[in-house]
């Protein structure tokens, strides 16, 4: 009986390291990669992209900033602290790419992704992982179709046409099709990346995205179109019970409909909705941490939080200072928090948040930064309808086994 040939040994898995440059130092948008696009701040949507596509096996995001490597970090990233000389206005990408292979030698595909790209999704980065992984690529980028005239001004002649002779107008289903690259995402085999320590070599694979997704921020107009867009291009999502352990509530404009009925000896009244009080019950009763937190100092918010049964602060003047320290003292991660407002003074609360949600008639800019909005306006309901996202229509929340204590 002849012997069976032994079988080849399964090649090992490829790894794929996704690297997220990040710094601190922006002087276009200050700030800018913890600025929240749709309620998420740009480092950790970028984050989030990379953890969710099939090939990537490691995230990494290369930062000197701490604020930048807390949120990283909570988001499920592998946090390289870039030394100084890596990061001011003249250190390159690839300087931060390289530094963080360091730390990943084993790696055969590297990725560059950028988070100033708002609306890069886990496909695009896919994508061009999958042209490296399983086509062959050396490189790959992600780029958009385009079908503009490129031009140039010249001393000699004015306007130029780049790349075409401008006494000739072909059609557009004439000309070849060129692309634009997106900025977005980059993959490079890692051997060959460490050799020629640029993105372009060897064969580079065109990947192409959606247009309507391409934007890059680099000054506060973006930031403001990236906002404007988030509503139209990000999956419409409202939390559930699994997203949130705490619930923090604006009061007026929130709980109310902002009005202020004041009699003839300047006492202040507001109205109430009774759908909003059974809502917060059952939060309550589901194991939820509650909490009113409000800028005013009228006694009718303390009154409605001792009738809800509920914390109440009121009457602070930096909401998200005093948020931030309820959080430490009630052992809350803040990215495990609903904060539901409707105003300009609640738009630091949401960047502290991981679900800041806005009522349905919240000011644009409130609206714009949160990551969910409601269907139904302040007053009028809306705070059940958060508890209904959160519980069920029912507002009757049972536990899952996974959420279960162990027995």
């Amino acid at each position: 009986m002849n012997a069976l040939p032994n079988p080849r040994p399964n090649p090992r898995p490829k790894k794929v390291l996704a690297v997220i440059p990040a710094r601190g130092g922006s002087k276009g948008v200050p700030g800018k990669n913890l600025a929240a696009v749709g309620g998420v701040p740009l480092v950790v949507r970028a984050v989030r992209a990379c953890l969710a596509a099939r090939h990537v096996t490691d995230v990494a995001v290369s930062t000197d900033d701490p604020a930048i490597a807390s949120a990283a970090a909570a988001a499920g990233a592998h946090v390289v602290v870039r030394p100084a000389a890596l990061a001011g206005d003249t250190a390159t990408s690839e300087a931060a790419v390289l530094h963080a292979l360091e730390g990943h030698a084993d790696t055969d595909v590297v990725l560059l992704v950028q988070c100033t790209s708002p609306f890069l999704t886990h496909e695009d980065v896919d994508g061009v992982a999958a042209a490296v992984v399983e086509d062959g690529a050396d490189t790959a980028v992600t780029v958009a179709p385009f079908h503009g005239f490129v031009w140039r001004e010249s001393v000699q002649e004015g306007g130029e046409g780049m790349g075409h002779d401008k006494a000739f107008r072909p059609r557009r289903q004439d000309r070849p099709q060129d692309f634009l690259e997106t900025g977005a995402a980059y993959a490079m085999d890692a051997e060959g990346f460490r050799t020629h320590q640029h993105r372009f070599f060897g064969h580079t694979a065109l990947v192409r995205t959606d247009p309507a997704r391409v934007l890059e921020i680099d000054d506060p107009h973006d930031l403001a179109r990236a906002r404007a867009l988030a509503p139209l291009l990000d999956p419409a999502r409202t939390p559930d019970h699994a997203d949130v352990d705490a619930v923090v509530l604006d009061f007026d404009g929130t709980q109310t409909d902002d009005r202020v009925l004041i009699d003839s000896e300047g006492r202040e009244l507001v109205a109430v909705h009774r759908g909003d009080g059974l809502g917060i019950a059952a939060l309550r009763r589901a194991g939820l941490k509650l909490l009113i937190l409000s800028t005013e100092q009228n006694p009718v918010v303390a009154a409605r939080a001792r009738k809800l049964r509920i914390p109440v602060l009121h009457g602070v003047d930096r909401k998200d200072l005093a948020l931030k320290q309820w959080c430490e003292d009630a052992g809350v991660d803040p990215a495990r928090v609903l904060y539901a407002g409707n105003d300009v003074n609640d738009l630091p609360c949401f960047s502290l948040v991981g679900w800041p949600v806005a009522v349905a008639d919240a000011h644009d800019s409130v609206r714009a930064a949160a990551r969910a909005v409601t269907a139904t306006p302040g007053g009028e309901g809306a705070i059940r309808e958060i508890a209904a996202w959160l519980l069920g229509p029912e507002l009757h929340h049972t536990p899952s086994l996974h959420n279960s204590p162990a027995q």
